[in-house]
């Protein structure tokens, strides 16, 4: 039986991890790590080589008693650039690797050597291109570089500890092009495009990250353990699949349960040749009370109860078209809606959204817009919160071969109007939920898809990450120092170099001093990068909007972080986001020095507060290096700069351009 156990057992191929495949980009200047799996005991070798053939650097090793193997290409030969062909080989142990019987071998080729960085953390991260496109539709439409590689790990978790490999993902190390880059990250789009213009070498960017997920996600259970033992065991509660399968499978039964009853309720969703009766153009709506957009609690508030109505609530709104723009394709800019909508165009859907936050960018073919009267109408689907419009957006129709574009706005539009005809849906009880949201667990993410990318060689690391810690921003900055301390343990690369992009402004502008949970988190990211000489923070507090937690402006954001790597990864001298180096009192004066003159001239959004903690706004101004603040009280104590969600419009700028970060700071530390 023994011998044939063993006849029967056949010779296992080697195995990459995802990261590795045709058109990679490999990190220079490093002994490049390259890792997989085999048949225990198999003899493996990793070759280098150019395109002509010529070996640029070989290793070899043994698999262990796991079937693993890794070596690290030595880094001496291998030049910057490419095409190189990556060669694993593996054989028998004791067999001559010139003997080809029972030999594997893969190949990966077009495998460029440059910078990779890593950009993860939550949904600024993830903002694609297609959401950015607006702003930069030229310089989008016109751009490709086959020297930019973009690779996105794919969503997955775990509860039960580290895994070995992520999953396959459809955007593996594919060049720049609008077409691959189409639902790729628009900061790691933009910072590939500006470090290959600048370096002129191969970039690879990898994308890893996850909207909503809190930072702790993404720190592994070593590191938690000792100072947060129960966030580890919350996670050791879900490590149950029986359990989550049972539950995920419950919510998805509620939510489809709740939908079907949904539409059976609603008087609009009788059909009508076929679609909503509530959506066709002949339909009456002449009783239907016209309501302002920005009055919702005349058209989002049950009149029965007196609340935000759960369910469904309809809007419709006429529209003229002239001779000129029938027939025409369009996009209907909806701002952005809360929460879900289906929206139509004279009794045909156009567009659906299942949350609050894409904007709604709606596409009309061409020939579906008549002449002379038309009809949108808007079906809003709420399980939580109230219905409104988002201000701030643009509602219109666009027209044209710009109507894509909103900076600028396309040159003709039709303005929606603010009023519309409503009529009440179907108001319906919560939907069910025991959501089960695993990515949002201590060290899932970790887990799931950070640890199987160790050890790949890195350039840096892009963290934009921590409106999902504003409620529990005391433990921010020493979650942070964790996650970077273990991502860098993990690499192997103790001086590995962070970029933290600070949390851009956000939600109302409120005058009179505020102390928030994103001034908390702002002033963990900056003093955490500041006191690690290996990390930057870049400020983005005038890059946010009032009304979107996602604000478009990436390519700005880029180019912040770029001039960060410019120091920490390039060397070059360069002076970044202002300083505070120190602050004395001189009677009723407190002078701020900066290590780099401001912009001249008054300055807002500055606050001091005396031994009792109360905070006053106060007068300020810059002059070269320093900042004067006129002090309310005679001992002043603490200062605070744009310490708010919002401070809109801050003014202190270095003479390059780039604005003083927030910060608190106790005079006399």
């Amino acid at each position: 039986m023994a011998m044939l156990a063993c006849m029967a057992m056949t010779h296992a191929k080697v195995r990459l991890p995802q990261l590795f495949q045709n058109g990679m980009v490999l990190q220079r200047e490093v002994d490049i790590p390259v890792w997989g799996w085999a048949d225990v005991g198999e003899q493996i070798r990793v070759e280098l080589s150019d395109a002509k053939g010529k070996a640029a650097s070989t290793a070899a090793t043994t698999t262990d008693d796991q079937g693993r193997w890794r070596v690290n290409l030595p880094k001496k030969k291998i030049k910057t650039g490419g095409p190189y062909v990556l060669t694993v080989r593996s054989f028998p142990s004791g067999q001559d690797k010139e003997d080809a019987s029972g030999n594997q071998q893969i190949a990966l080729t077009d495998v460029q050597v440059g910078d990779v960085w890593l950009c993860s953390g939550q949904s600024n991260i993830d903002v694609t291109i297609e959401r950015v496109y607006p702003w930069y539709t030229k310089e989008i439409d016109s751009y490709e570089n086959p020297k930019v590689r973009l690779f996105r790990v794919q969503n997955e978790t775990s509860t039960s500890g580290p895994k070995d490999d992520i999953r396959p993902t459809n955007i593996n190390w594919k060049p720049l092009t609008k077409q691959n880059a189409w639902l790729f990250s628009a900061v790691g789009y933009f910072l590939g495009k500006r470090m290959q213009e600048e370096t002129g070498i191969p970039q690879g960017i990898i994308v890893n990250s996850w909207g909503g997920t809190p930072i702790e996600a993404w720190v592994s259970a070593d590191s938690l353990k000792q100072d947060y033992p129960l966030l580890v065991e919350k996670t050791r509660l879900y490590n149950n699949p029986d359990f989550i399968k049972a539950q995920q499978q419950a919510n998805q039964q509620a939510d489809r349960q709740w939908n079907m009853l949904l539409d059976e309720l609603d008087p609009g969703m009788e059909k009508v040749a076929g679609e909503p009766v509530f959506t066709s153009l002949n339909y009456d709506d002449s009783a239907w009370p016209t309501v302002s957009q920005w009055e919702n609690r005349t058209w989002a508030m049950s009149a029965s109860r007196r609340s935000p109505v759960i369910g469904s609530i309809w809007l419709r709104q006429h529209i003229h078209i002239d001779q000129a723009h029938a027939g025409q394709p369009a996009r209907l800019l909806l701002g952005t809606l809360f929460d879900a909508d289906r929206t139509y165009l004279n009794g045909h859907e156009i567009g659906r959204t299942y949350y609050q936050y894409p904007p709604r960018r709606y596409d009309i073919p061409e020939g579906m817009l008549r002449e002379g009267d038309n009809v949108i109408t808007i079906r809003f689907i709420n399980k939580y919160g109230t219905a409104h419009f988002i201000p701030e957006k643009s509602y219109l129709l666009a027209f044209g071969d710009d109507r894509q574009s909103l900076n600028p706005l396309p040159k003709d539009t039709i303005a929606l109007s603010p009023m519309w005809k409503h009529h009440s849906g179907a108001e319906m009880p919560s939907c069910p939920s025991g959501d089960v949201s695993l990515q949002n667990l201590p060290s899932t993410l970790y887990n799931a898809v950070l640890h199987p990318m160790v050890p790949f060689a890195l350039a840096g690391v892009v963290w934009y990450q921590g409106e999902s810690n504003t409620g529990n921003a005391r433990d921010y900055a020493p979650m942070l120092r964790k996650l970077m301390t273990g991502w860098r343990k993990d690499f192997q690369q103790p001086q590995l170099p962070f970029v933290i992009v600070q949390l851009a402004n956000y939600m109302a502008c409120v005058e009179k001093p505020q102390n928030t949970g994103w001034s908390q988190i702002r002033e963990a990211q900056r003093t955490v990068a500041q006191a690690d000489p290996y990390a930057e923070c870049v400020v983005n507090i005038d890059l946010g909007e009032t009304v979107d937690i996602h604000p478009l402006r990436k390519k700005e954001v880029a180019e912040r972080i770029g001039l960060c790597l410019d120091r920490l990864v390039l060397g070059k001298k360069v002076n970044l986001f202002p300083q505070v180096l120190s602050a004395s009192v001189q009677g009723k004066e407190v002078r701020l020095l900066l290590d780099q003159p401001l912009r001249p001239g008054a300055l807002k959004y500055f606050e001091l507060a005396g031994s009792d903690g109360r905070f006053q706004n106060v007068e300020a101004s810059a002059d070269g290096n320093t900042i004067r603040l006129m002090a309310p009280m005679d001992q002043p104590v603490t200062i605070r700069y744009a310490w708010k969600d919002n401070p809109l419009g801050v003014d202190a700028y270095s003479l390059d351009g780039l604005p003083l970060s927030p910060f608190e700071w106790e005079i006399g530390k």
